[in-house]
């Protein structure tokens, strides 16, 4: 068995690098997203229902969700720089086959590429971010990066439909190509070489849920992203029908989930250094609070628009959270784990969705919010659980 080398330290941090990567997963988030609020022009120019053009989003996912289990065996001895500027390539190959699909296949093929380079990515965010910066600056590191993705929630779906109406939606989908091409120059010239390490055997994403600790961080992990998307995917519809809000109210909620998830994703650093497990705890159970709070006050909009701030706050910075707890809890097998974070948050997302769905259709909101609550608090007593049984081995 060949132990693995662990990463010398960074004699500066490269936060230039860090800021290269962040534009770069503001661009894979509006790219994954971008297809939801284009979906009925998709549709009539491909000829497709758009049921068929939504399935866009569910290719992206797959495709994202394979490559994240596979990237460490995959990538072998690859200097990890040269394979985010190869990912990177990727999105903009992506962008411009979408932008230019003659057909509904072609269009396919460039989601399927852009799941590759989700998958690849949000796999190496926090095995990077442990080379680029000192390991007291990861947890800001790690909240610079998803603070991209924060913002590309906030604009995307609105900017998607701005220049869907503008300039078409093809027009739409070029315009991110400028922007990772800027990504992409920004990541050749701020990252470090940083060679492959040597992995130990066994290091396998599967292997790791050996251990205790680690299994059910997993396991808090996944209920939580499934316990927040029972809820969020069916925000809309509760919004138009309890709080009786109208288009422009309803543009205003969402803003402020996305303008408070940004600042939340800007503040979780802190809080993680003080204490990583009592935020990893903390989150989903205010999460759920909020929960009940939205099935007693959906109705008034003062209290809806707090809460939804709230949630917005806190989901939203969730990510960097266990993101931080990936670097901290697997330093040796960041990839790996990584790539299995990646993995169980795009599983958790489906049956979030589905399971929110069917309780929405047949027993309408409270159901649906009231078992988003129930999953919210069972991740919250695991990630308890996976704090005391990782503390055996920071005494040891």
């Amino acid at each position: 068995m060949t132990a693995q080398v662990a990463p010398a330290a960074a004699p500066a941090a490269a936060w230039g690098g860090v800021l290269a990567l962040a534009l770069g997963a503001f661009v894979l988030v509006a790219s994954e997203f971008m297809p939801v609020s284009l979906l009925t022009p998709i549709a009539t120019d491909l000829g497709v229902s758009e049921g068929q053009a939504g399935q866009a989003i569910a290719v992206s996912g797959a495709f994202a969700l394979v490559t994240s289990l596979a990237l460490s065996t995959l990538a072998g001895r690859l200097d990890r720089k040269l394979l985010l500027a190869g990912l990177t390539v990727l999105m903009i190959v992506s962008g411009t086959i979408a932008a230019f699909a003659p057909d509904y296949a072609t269009f396919m093929v460039g989601r399927a590429c852009i799941g590759i380079a989700i998958g690849g990515f949000w796999s190496m965010s926090a095995a990077t971010a442990m080379r680029l910066v000192p390991a007291d600056r990861v947890p800001r590191a790690l909240a610079i990066v998803n603070g991209g993705n924060a913002l590309a929630t906030v604009v995307a779906a609105p900017l998607g439909s701005l220049l869907g109406a503008v300039i078409g939606w093809r027009g739409a989908f070029f315009c991110l190509i400028p922007v990772a091409a800027i990504a992409l120059a920004w990541k050749v010239a701020s990252l470090p070489s940083m060679p492959a390490l040597r992995q130990r055997q066994g290091a396998s994403p599967f292997a790791l849920l050996r251990r205790p600790a680690v299994s059910l961080g997993m396991v808090a992990c996944a209920l939580l992203f499934m316990g927040q998307f029972t809820l969020f995917t069916y925000l809309r519809p509760f919004l138009e029908t309890v709080t009786h809000a109208g288009p422009t109210l309803l543009s205003l909620l969402l803003l402020t989930v996305g303008i408070a998830g940004f600042v939340g994703t800007a503040l979780i650093g802190a809080l993680l250094k003080e204490g990583m497990y009592a935020t990893l705890v903390a989150i989903p159970l205010l999460l759920a609070a909020i929960a009940l709070g939205l099935i007693g006050c959906g109705a008034s909009v003062p209290a809806t628009a707090l809460l939804l701030g709230l949630w917005g706050m806190l989901a939203t910075s969730a990510p960097v959270g266990w993101w931080t707890w990936v670097a901290r809890t697997l330093p040796d097998d960041a990839e790996a784990g990584g790539g299995l974070v990646v993995a169980i948050v795009q599983l958790a997302i489906a049956g979030g969705a589905t399971v929110g769905g069917l309780l929405f259709d047949r027993y309408g909101h409270p159901a649906t919010f009231g078992a988003s609550a129930a999953i919210l608090l069972a991740a919250a007593m695991t990630a308890w659980l996976a704090a005391r049984a990782a503390r055996p081995a920071r005494l040891a």
